[in-house]
């Protein structure tokens, strides 16, 4: 595998306390079924949907002069809670769910060693479209730094 398949294998495995189901980019079986909730999903970022316009939509070099040869990549982690309109008030959960998803990603910041840096990740909270659901949930925007194999 390279480094970026390895990474994002890493990133399907990390366990959070509280999400019953991690999906990996080939493991996703279509619409998310709302009994699979909580769940985590991979995407790859899309400019034309970036939630981080300010920040890169793909792959960048980045110059070590001298060091190793590495290259940066954003990947969105999608953290699905509840069915949009339909849960009660979904944001004590989400809430509950992001401090565990950074507490697992803190205890494995280089997710296994697959990374060359620790991960840098932004989040945003609001609905998510995936597939043809809504959902409330979060984003977490990863921007990982790889060494080029």
């Amino acid at each position: 595998m390279t480094a970026f398949e390895d990474a994002l294998e890493a990133l399907a495995a990390l366990d959070v306390a509280g999400v019953a189901h991690s999906f990996g980019m080939e493991a996703l079986p279509g619409p998310v079924d709302p009994a699979l909730l909580p769940a985590l999903t991979i995407q790859l970022a899309d400019p034309r949907d970036r939630l981080f316009p300010q920040s890169s939509g793909g792959f960048d070099v980045l110059p070590f002069e001298g060091g190793p040869a590495r290259y940066s990549v954003s990947v969105r982690h999608h953290l699905l809670v509840a069915v949009a309109g339909m849960a009660a008030n979904p944001q004590p959960k989400l809430a509950q769910l992001i401090d565990a998803y950074f507490a697992a990603l803190e205890a494995d910041p280089m997710l296994g060693g697959a990374l060359a840096l620790p991960a840098r990740v932004q989040v945003e909270i609001g609905e998510i479209r995936q597939g043809i659901g809504r959902f409330v949930g979060a984003v977490f925007r990863h921007v990982w730094a790889l060494e080029v194999e």
